[in-house]
């Protein structure tokens, strides 16, 4: 088989389940722990950030996986793609180390460090308050981004593959 079309599949399902991952986060976490009150919505935000944060090897394998199978993709698809085919695989590679790679390491990854460091139950009303506010507003803001563009990214490899079918 092809090393080239390995690469692609296996970005084209990496990086779809990387959407998944930040869409989770867009459609049901984030709207689920919202409607707790400040303290808990930050100690909720601060376990699950931490499952993540330990290094799990799931996500570590999906996160990490997904940015170098599609670095392999691109590299091959350059010298085996012409036309569209390529411009969709750049297009892809683009939004997705642009568009979500990069806003999560940027914004969103100092954002959960700067709550980990929180010490919640020594945080008043007002600072937790605010504390929440910072933190919400931008980050769901910037994940919503990159929620988008990992939508476009991935669509982008599907229909690559399919045109390659």
């Amino acid at each position: 088989m092809n090393v080239f079309l390995v690469a692609l599949a296996l970005s084209t399902f990496l990086c779809a389940l990387t959407t998944g991952i930040v869409l989770t986060f867009a459609i049901i976490i984030m709207p689920g722990i919202c409607k707790l009150n400040d303290h808990d919505f930050l100690q909720a935000f601060k376990a699950i950030d931490r499952i993540i944060q330990n290094n799990n090897p799931l996500f570590m394998l999906v996160w990490i996986g997904s940015c170098v199978a599609l670095i392999t993709a691109a590299i091959l698809g350059t010298g085996h793609l012409e036309g569209w085919n390529r411009a969709l695989l750049m297009l892809a590679t683009i939004l997705y180390f642009f568009g979500v790679q990069l806003p999560t390491f940027v914004v969103n990854i100092p954002l959960n460090n700067h709550v980990q460091k929180l010490e919640l139950g020594t945080l008043t009303s007002n600072e937790l308050r605010e504390a929440r506010t910072q933190f919400e507003v931008r980050w769901t803001r910037w994940n919503g981004i990159r929620t988008t563009l990992a939508l476009v990214a991935s669509l982008s490899l599907i229909i690559l593959a399919i045109r390659l079918c």
